[in-house]
């Protein structure tokens, strides 16, 4: 017969029972850890917001070449960074559970390594984003400045580059104060930057794109200066500079799912964008789906920031060999995630009439929004539940699952379901919609039930086997 695994005993091998005071005790842990999370996120999600606010002021072509050239960057540079560094959460966290310190370094700097040698193809394709904008059918002028932002965004790409690595090594390690404190300053400082090099320096759409370069930079100094000086990081930020290279395959086996499955999920809204284009009365179909993405899209932090404690806490209790927290943490953030979309839901359900003159004061617009918000509303639901089930997925290490799950939810059922209801049914933007909140529907069941299935014994086995000997990866991997 086994040997129980750590915080286990024989008894508990058959029987799991939570009590009120765990399940509390959890709950003010998880807490603990997402609400910083919420506001690290939300400030680095201003960053590029911010200098596209502050173009928008320097006309009509100025604000529509930015908004493109962030669309394209992001799409083709910063979400596949985002993806890559995102498996650490599953290396650093549970290597971290299992007190491994020094490979926690290890996984970190050979991160940072993959992701700047990474840059280079993506800033060639940055420099010559004019060429395929017009190929693309987008105006040769707007091109031409959409090109100019994003050549001067290429060192904001390394900088990102080497900051999301130390993001997700402290959050690994629950130092979520640093984090916090460190974004809020940056953002401060990003404001009156982008504000002086876009409008005194006279830099305009380039002083706007270095800005948030100069930001990033910022954030990834005071986060590394943080890593090498507190005690807090004493254990963690030692490595052998030998082992960089040999850990990049693990970690590559880790990266690759893990920007698949972000990357999958995001380029399903940009499909929707373009879809809206197709329309007869496009600019108001393209609109109003605008507003919903970007009321969506901000929203979203918020459960992405409790993914994101969820997956710190799951990786940490699999690397300690204590299944049972995992389970139970997993758990909790589920009902935390349905408490917070609920109370998000009808909020916005109640201000459905009021909600689009936020953005706009056209009566066509905000009746069309009106309309919408209902789907808008449940959506919510389902995106916070697959957010935090993909928080759960990552710090268990099941990217591939949550791959393959993205691919069929948005790709066999979602899109094609949409294309159908408007174009078909003729259903318009509200068809649009219907078929994408029902793709994030499935994510989210088929999420739910692979977690509630989960053998979270073998996970835990399984973890510790491959940080004590390296014999499992991201492809072998089985619930």
């Amino acid at each position: 017969m086994e040997e129980p695994l750590l915080g286990e005993s024989r008894e508990e091998e058959t029987k799991w029972v939570v009590t009120r005071g765990a399940f509390v005790e959890e709950l003010k842990k998880l807490s603990f850890l997402a609400a910083p999370m919420v506001g690290v996120t939300v400030s680095q999600y201003l960053l590029p917001a911010v200098s596209l606010m502050m173009a928008g002021h320097l006309g009509e072509l100025t604000l529509a070449s930015v908004a493109i050239a962030t669309s394209f960057t992001n799409v083709t540079g910063i979400i596949p960074l985002f993806g890559f560094a995102c498996a650490l959460e599953t290396l650093c966290g549970q290597a971290y559970g299992a007190k491994q310190y020094q490979q926690i370094g290890t996984y970190t700097y050979s991160a940072m390594f993959f992701c700047i040698a990474i840059c280079f193809p993506i800033s060639v394709l940055w420099i010559f984003m004019d060429k395929v904008l017009i190929l693309l059918g987008q105006d040769p002028e707007i091109a031409t400045e959409a090109c100019n932002f994003s050549i001067s965004l290429i060192p904001a790409l390394l900088a990102f580059a080497v900051l999301r690595p130390l993001i997700h090594n402290l959050q690994s390690q629950s130092l979520i104060l640093p984090l916090f404190l460190s974004a809020c300053a940056t953002l401060c400082f990003h404001i009156l930057l982008c504000w002086y090099l876009v409008f005194k320096a006279n830099f305009r759409i380039v002083g706007a794109a270095l800005a948030i370069g100069l930001s990033y930079c910022l954030n990834a100094v005071i986060l590394a200066l943080y890593m090498r000086y507190s005690s807090s990081c004493e254990k963690t930020r030692v490595f052998i500079f030998s082992d960089i290279f040999s850990c990049i395959k693990e970690f590559f086996s880790f990266a690759l799912p893990t920007v698949v499955m972000f990357c999958l999920e995001w380029w399903s809204f940009e499909i929707l964008i373009l879809l809206s284009g197709l329309l007869p009365n496009s600019k108001l179909e393209t609109s109003v789906l605008s507003i919903c993405l970007t009321i969506s899209s901000t929203h979203y932090f918020i459960p992405y920031g409790i993914g994101a404690a969820a997956s710190t806490r799951v990786s940490n209790e699999l690397g300690a060999g204590n299944p049972q927290a995992a389970q139970l943490a997993a758990c909790v953030v589920m009902v935390l995630a349905v408490t917070e979309a609920v109370i998000v839901g009808t909020i916005l359900f109640c201000c459905r009439y009021v909600l689009a003159y936020a953005f706009n004061s056209d009566k066509d617009v905000v009746n069309y929004v009106s309309e919408l918000v209902p789907l808008l509303s449940f959506s919510i639901i389902m995106d916070s539940l697959q957010s935090v089930l993909s928080g759960v997925a990552r710090g268990t290490g099941w990217q591939h699952i949550g791959a393959y799950v993205n691919l069929g939810a948005y790709y066999i059922v979602g899109i094609p379901l949409a294309s159908v209801l408007c174009f078909v049914l003729n259903l318009r933007g509200k068809g649009l919609w219907i078929g994408i909140m029902i793709g994030s529907a499935v994510q989210a069941i088929v999420l739910a039930i692979i977690t509630v299935t989960t053998n979270w014994r073998k996970q835990a086995r399984m973890a510790r086997e491959r940080i004590f000997e390296g014999t499992y990866s991201a492809g072998n991997r089985s619930v």
